[in-house]
């Protein structure tokens, strides 16, 4: 197992093919790959490889993600769409470990999100959550705000001072997903 990082433009066809089948989202079943890497410009992929350089998981870092606090802006880069090609080998877990290192190397804010089911993959992977908090984040539907459908926040890696700042979040101390 080896762990790689592409951009959009340096996936392969079938890297491209493999993410969206891994994915498994209906919308996005017929989209071709120059689609695929035109919705995904802001974005770059982690990769968990095995011998054959077949795609064992997956997560995909998106750096158009800003949330709007207090009026105050926060950029961060989001991590999204972690999927694993075989559920209990442990392929997930490595990745998210790699995944850790690399955003502390890189000295970058990353978060994430999960609804309280998938809790208890990351307090294994000893991710800090920031519980019940994604609920107080906005997020636009139309001309109207709604609530996250998210459950908690994840917190890959962030300073102190932003920690501190989301896990103020409540229900009169919202944030908005500005995009």
């Amino acid at each position: 197992m080896h762990y790689q990082i592409k951009k959009p433009d340096e996936l392969t066809e079938t890297e491209i093919q493999n993410i969206l089948k891994l994915w498994n989202i209906s919308a996005w079943n017929t989209m071709t790959s120059k689609d695929f890497r035109d919705f995904f410009i802001q974005s770059e992929f982690h990769l968990l490889l095995d011998s054959m350089e077949e795609i064992r998981a997956l997560i995909r870092l998106n750096f158009d993600f800003v949330l709007e606090i207090s009026g105050k802006k926060y950029h961060f880069a989001e991590a999204v769409g972690l999927v694993s090609a075989e559920k209990d080998r442990g392929y997930g877990k490595k990745l998210v470990y790699y995944f850790i290192e690399n955003s502390v190397q890189r000295n970058r804010d990353v978060i994430g999100f999960c609804v309280s089911e998938l809790r208890i993959f990351y307090e294994k992977c000893q991710i800090p959550i920031l519980y019940n908090k994604a609920k107080e984040i906005q997020e636009k539907n139309g001309s109207d705000w709604m609530d996250s459908e998210d459950d908690d926040i994840l917190i890959f890696n962030a300073s102190e001072e932003r920690k501190a700042i989301l896990n103020h979040l409540d229900s009169t101390n919202k944030a908005y997903l500005i995009q």
